[in-house]
């Protein structure tokens, strides 16, 4: 199924889900009453039907099965928030080498492109701090909490933090937990997870280079409304199949900034579940972020953002999260 949450005319979320080539949305609860004359509660919102479980999601694709008209909407007349909005946490991975490789580089260019001999300058420039993340990065995996309250959806504007120059996107592959546990060994992580999303992990660059000193990790380079995509659809694992050999493109006003494929995941969702879940719970809706592919967002290119530029990432199985950046009040 493609699970996704929009908008009524009253401004409450409903759970649908897009069918007929994603062109259409069928409301589950509007379904569920028009097919079994019921009221289910696990209807009421997609984190719900992920916490009911397999049971509710059987339900839902008998509904989708059958797609009573009286509950289909045309996709072009619905406002899609995230697929779980706020979800009920937020980790952010990072599972991919060459993008930490990379973003390291173009940052060191950064620094010294004032400097009267720059390339000089990069030669001489100290790489141990680079090195040791590298070599933390390579025995286990790393990760931050990020704002869920900060989530928006496909249909949904990014709105440029008052205190940034520089802004970027970040092209990820989401999953989303299914199943209460902890302590999960990574034989069993894949049957906790529900399904997958795109998420666009926006940045505000150079917020991160003065907090990321401070060595705590990233805030406010992460941390300001709308920063957080996540979209168009919940895909269940079940539709997307082999999630670690999907193509992953970003482009920005229709030019492509650059692509890479799951399969360069040093660490997969099975290994960052067992280790998270150590003596600690993960609960249904939560997400975990793959962090950013290699090439997959401007810094490693040294190119980002203007106002009203528009990001499209793409993701095998999965469609296109298409996102505006604009100036507040624009």
């Amino acid at each position: 199924m493609r699970l996704v949450t929009y908008l009524d005319a009253r401004g409450f979320q409903r759970a649908g889900a897009l069918i007929e080539k994603d062109q259409l949305v069928l409301d589950l609860q509007v379904a569920n009453e028009a097919r079994n004359g019921s009221v289910r509660t696990a209807f009421a919102s997609v984190l719900a039907l992920v916490e009911a479980g397999e049971g509710a999601l059987d339900a839902a694709r008998a509904l989708v099965a059958a797609a009573p008209a009286s509950a289909v909407l045309a996709r072009a007349d619905v406002h899609l928030c995230a697929p779980i909005q706020p979800p009920p946490q937020i980790r952010d991975c990072s599972c991919f080498e060459l993008h930490l490789r990379q973003s390291f580089a173009a940052a060191r260019r950064m620094r010294v492109a004032r400097e009267p001999d720059p390339e000089a300058a990069l030669k001489a420039m100290n790489t141990r701090a680079d090195d040791r993340v590298i070599g933390t990065f390579n025995r286990q995996p790393i990760y931050y909490k990020g704002n869920r309250f900060a989530v928006i959806g496909a249909d949904d504007d990014v709105i440029w933090p008052t205190y940034s120059k520089v802004m970027d996107f970040e092209l990820e592959l989401a999953c989303y937990i299914g199943r209460k546990g902890k302590d999960i060994p990574r034989d069993k992580a894949r049957e906790h997870i529900v399904g997958f999303t795109i998420f666009n992990d926006m940045s505000a660059r150079d917020a991160q280079a003065i907090e990321m000193v401070g060595m705590l990790g990233p805030a406010k380079s992460k941390d300001f409304d709308t920063g957080n995509v996540m979209g168009p659809c919940l895909v269940t694992a079940d539709e997307l199949g082999d999630p670690y050999d999907l193509n992953m493109i970003a482009r920005v006003n229709g030019e492509e900034w650059g692509r890479g494929n799951t399969r360069e995941m040093r660490w997969q969702f099975e290994d960052v579940i067992a280790h998270i879940s150590r003596s600690e719970t993960l609960y249904p809706g939560e997400v975990l972020g793959s962090g950013t592919v290699g090439n997959g967002c401007g810094l490693e290119q040294l190119r980002f953002l203007k106002p009203d530029d528009v990001v499209e990432l793409e993701v095998d199985g999965i469609g296109i999260l298409r996102t505006r950046v604009r100036k507040s009040g624009v």
